[in-house]
């Protein structure tokens, strides 16, 4: 059987944390290891984590349940800490206030891009798929503006994120060996989406669109001064990636656009 590892990355996060705990145990699929990596919440947080692991512990679901908590340096390094600890044969980013958007998401993910049919080696190093966008209760708002081309490669990220981090799943044994860059506060997941496809690419692996939304997205308020620092550390990773006058012609036509965001 496919194995998930679901990282679920908290801190502080009582108020939120619930909805995504239960995206995860109502899963029909059974072969889910969830991971639960807090940074030493103090509002009761774990105490939701911890009555969630009984709940699933005593169901027939077989899933998986692991916490661990103390104070980290930031979300890369706990996402990091996650990848270390992970066991699945891939590892996708769920955290508090995210959830998967029905109760079949992965069993429909292991069908649709033909898992089980597959030997290990020749298995997509990327699976992707949509996201929509939920208010902060978990209500619908609208599909994800940028969307996943239906061919995916590394270099598509020229035109930005087009597959939201939530609904990015790389092979295991390829992302614990991609950790995620903590030199970066706002960008590290696009450099290290960017990183795990161009090795997929170099491991001459397939990517698979799975074709349906696999992911429900909180959306965030930003201040302006987070926002402005984040594009510029999205350039710098842009540049890194891509090269300076690729990414200077294609932030000219973002603005042209107006989608930058």
């Amino acid at each position: 059987m496919i194995r998930f590892s679901v990282v679920t990355i908290t801190y502080n996060a009582s108020g939120v944390v619930g909805r995504t705990l239960d995206s995860v145990l109502c899963q029909t699929y059974s072969g889910i290891e969830h991971l639960i990596i807090d940074g030493a919440s103090t509002d009761g947080t774990i105490a939701i984590a911890e009555e969630y692991k009984q709940r699933s512990d005593a169901s027939s679901n077989g899933h998986k349940v692991i916490i661990c908590s103390e104070p980290d340096k930031g979300i890369y390094d706990a996402m990091n800490k996650g990848l270390t600890q992970c066991s699945g044969d891939y590892v996708v980013f769920m955290n508090a206030g995210d959830t998967f958007p029905s109760a079949d998401t992965l069993q429909q993910i292991v069908s649709r891009c033909q898992l089980s049919e597959m030997g290990t080696d020749c298995r997509p190093g990327v699976l992707y798929g949509n996201t929509d966008i939920v208010d902060g209760e978990g209500r619908f708002l609208y599909p994800r503006r940028l969307q996943p081309p239906k061919t995916l490669t590394w270099r598509s990220f020229k035109s930005g994120m087009l597959v939201c981090h939530q609904a990015f799943y790389a092979r295991t044994d390829i992302a614990k060996n991609i950790h995620y860059d903590t030199q970066y506060k706002f960008s590290a997941d696009v450099d290290w989406c960017i990183r795990v496809m161009h090795e997929t690419e170099r491991m001459e692996l397939p990517l698979c669109n799975i074709g349906i939304v696999v992911a429900n997205y909180t959306e965030e308020g930003t201040t302006t001064k987070n926002h402005r620092a984040s594009l510029r550390e999205r350039f710098r990773v842009m540049r890194h990636h891509y090269g300076l006058l690729t990414t200077l012609a294609m932030h000219a036509w973002f603005v042209i656009r107006g989608i930058v965001k």
